[in-house]
C-alpha cells in the first residue's frame, strides 16, 4: 500500500479568518520538511529522535580551526584588533621585514637633547614660576635682587643761562 498522502487545503480556505491557526501549523510543517531535506545528509536518525540538544564528540579536533573568542570591529577595541592582525600575519607567515634605520638612536637622542630639551625645561620652568619671577625677567633683573628697579622720572633740563 502506498504511503499515506495527507490532503492539502487550498490557499483560499487557509486565508479565511477561522482557519488562521491551521494555516500557521501547515506553514510550520512545510518549513520542517524543507529543513529536513536540506540537512538530511548531516542529521542522522539518532539526532532526530533524541531529546537532547547537545552532541558529544570524543575528539576536540573539530575545534582546531575555530577563531579566538575575543573580537573587535570598527575600532571598538584597537589594542585587540592590533593583536588579532599580528596573529593573523604570523599564521600566514607575512611578518613585516624590519626596515633599516636612516638615523641611529644615538644621533636621534643627541639631536633631541640639543634642540628640544632646553625648551622643554624652560616651558616647565614657566609653569612653576611666580609673578614676581616673571616681573623680574621682564625688567631685566636676573641677579635675583628682591627690590625692583626704581622707575626713572622725567628730569628737567638744566638751564645753561646762569
Amino acid at each position: 500500500m502506498p504511503a499515506k498522502i495527507k490532503p492539502r487545503l487550498s490557499r483560499g480556505v487557509l486565508d479565511m479568518k477561522f482557519m488562521q491557526r491551521t494555516k500557521v501549523k501547515v506553514e510550520k510543517e512545510a518549513d520542517d520538511e524543507q529543513s529536513r531535506a536540506l540537512y538530511s545528509n548531516e542529521i542522522n536518525q539518532k539526532m532526530i529522535n533524541s531529546s537532547s540538544n547537545f552532541l558529544v564528540e570524543s575528539s576536540y579536533s573539530i575545534c582546531a580551526g575555530l577563531i579566538d573568542g575575543r573580537l573587535s570591529f570598527r575600532g571598538m577595541n584597537p589594542e585587540l584588533e592590533l593583536l588579532l592582525e599580528q596573529e593573523l600575519a604570523e599564521k600566514q607567515g607575512r611578518t613585516k621585514p624590519e626596515q633599516p634605520k636612516e638615523v641611529s638612536d644615538q644621533d636621534m637622542a643627541k639631536a633631541y637633547y640639543t634642540n628640544k630639551a632646553p625648551t622643554v625645561t624652560g616651558s616647565m620652568g614657566k609653569k612653576f614660576s611666580t609673578k614676581k619671577d616673571f616681573n623680574r625677567k621682564q625688567n631685566g633683573d636676573d641677579r635675583g635682587n628682591t627690590h625692583p628697579k626704581k622707575k626713572q622720572h622725567f628730569k628737567k633740563p638744566r638751564s645753561d643761562d646762569d
